[in-house]
């Protein structure tokens, strides 16, 4: 319900619901305690580990580690897309921040997985997994199946049992949902969760709100990527290829981003729409429709972008919306469109699934209501939507908002940048193959 949403997505909630936990903290005297979740094959695992000691010198923290297991099926239902574009993500993020990471174009061998699993079980289980996890997650990326990995860690990091790390990993996997959370690569403090190195500054943010930073601490390990904030001209920019769902907050709260990309630089923003993963049989579990909300709500918030007053357009709402695709793009009124109805979903409150809801959407994107009860019977935009689903798999994407310009294709809201630079550098490198 949007009055419900409103609220549980709201700043205000958000606010008093930490100084709440901060108020209960002090009463018990208790520290600033994180909870990180680490798998052991999880490249983003191994970038976040990569910098747990950096976290620790800047605030006053205890860090309590536990080994995971990798996501259930449901959260995870293109585990293969998943793993292998997580690789090739991670490098990204490591070239693009210094970090220590390769990508060798294959997971881990299972059985030096296996060891380093048990080495890493044993050091959290010890209260040395800062240390451990840096040095092990970097040699098991560098080398994923040679015994020397291991070798020059022998003396180091002794292992657990079998058993013992059966029954770590089992007991860690229970807490983590238990606290509300699917993936690895977690921090969770007081409530709140932080996924990965791309939601760090949310926590140093707060851990600095309440002060917890060290003395002469101030910024962030990794800060915001900025938008690019003037025009700049560019001879031939490439088109931006836009994958996005009508339900997928993050495709709502990106893209006013993306268009506006687009008119700074003169690039064509193609809208390739899809069905939402639910509408395409894939399960998606409670823990995972809750963390997406609340942390939807939190970059909304960042970057200044409407949402909070939900009407879920799952099922006709959705599919009455995206009857409309074709008829606001012969209209030259895509992007608009796809404005107010995100916004009118997203942060109105206003149910698509109603003729007075959805012509209200129409109506302020320049669409007449008469054209728009034509198009709604027309089903073309079902052949447009699996082409694009279609062309996105093709790319080794599954997730939405995706992006794609030339060689470049990424997913996630929090990857703009990526698609920001591409469309720089290839402008880059079209001026100078003109002046040779």
């Amino acid at each position: 319900m949007p009055i419900v949403s409103a609220h549980l997505m709201s700043r205000d909630r958000l606010l008093k619901a930490r100084a709440k936990a901060e108020r209960l903290r002090r009463a018990q005297g208790e520290p600033h305690r994180l909870h990180y979740f680490h798998q052991v094959d999880d490249p983003y695992s191994a970038l976040l580990a990569s910098r747990l000691s950096a976290l620790l010198e800047r605030y006053d923290i205890v860090l309590s580690a536990h080994v995971v297991g990798p996501p259930s099926e449901s959260a995870a239902p293109d585990r293969g897309r998943l793993v292998a574009y997580s690789r090739v993500d991670a490098q990204r993020l490591a070239n693009h921040h210094g970090l220590n990471f390769t990508d060798p174009g294959e997971q881990p061998a299972d059985q030096v997985l296996e060891r380093v699993t048990r080495r890493l079980v044993a050091a959290a289980e010890q209260g040395r997994f800062v240390e451990a996890a840096e040095a092990l997650s970097a040699s098991l990326w560098q080398n994923t199946v040679a015994q020397d990995t291991l070798g020059q860690h022998e003396t180091a990091w002794p292992e657990a049992s079998p058993s013992q790390t059966v029954a770590h990993l089992a007991a860690a996997n229970a807490m983590r949902q238990r606290l509300g959370h699917y993936l690895s690569a977690t921090l969770y403090y007081a409530g709140e969760w932080y996924w990965g190195i791309d939601r760090l500054h949310h926590l140093e943010q707060r851990l600095q709100d309440v002060g917890a930073q060290r003395p002469g601490v101030s910024g962030f390990l990794f800060p915001l990527d900025a938008d690019l904030a003037n025009p700049v001209d560019l001879a031939h920019p490439s088109p931006i290829d836009f994958f996005f769902s009508l339900r997928s907050p993050y495709s709502a709260i990106v893209a006013e981003r993306v268009f506006k990309l687009g008119r700074l630089t003169g690039a064509p923003v193609h809208l390739r729409y899809v069905l939402p993963m639910v509408m395409r049989g894939l399960p998606v579990p409670s823990e995972k429709r809750r963390y997406i909300s609340l942390d939807a709500a939190r970059e909304a918030h960042l970057r200044g972008a409407a949402y909070g007053r939900i009407n879920d357009p799952v099922g006709r709402p959705v599919e009455r919306g995206l009857a409309l695709m074709p008829l606001a793009e012969r209209s030259g009124q895509g992007q608009a469109y796809v404005l107010s109805f995100m916004r009118g979903v997203w942060a109105e409150g206003i149910d698509a699934g109603s003729d007075r809801g959805l012509r209200l959407i129409a109506e302020r994107a320049e669409l007449s209501w008469t054209d728009v009860q034509k198009a709604l019977q027309d089903e073309t935009w079902r052949q447009i939507a699996e082409a694009n689903r279609a062309e996105m798999l093709g790319l080794g994407l599954w997730g939405v908002p995706s992006f794609r310009v030339t060689d470049t294709a990424v997913w996630g809201q929090d990857r703009l940048w990526a698609i920001q630079e591409a469309l720089l550098q290839n402008a880059s490198f079209s001026s100078q193959d003109s002046t040779t």
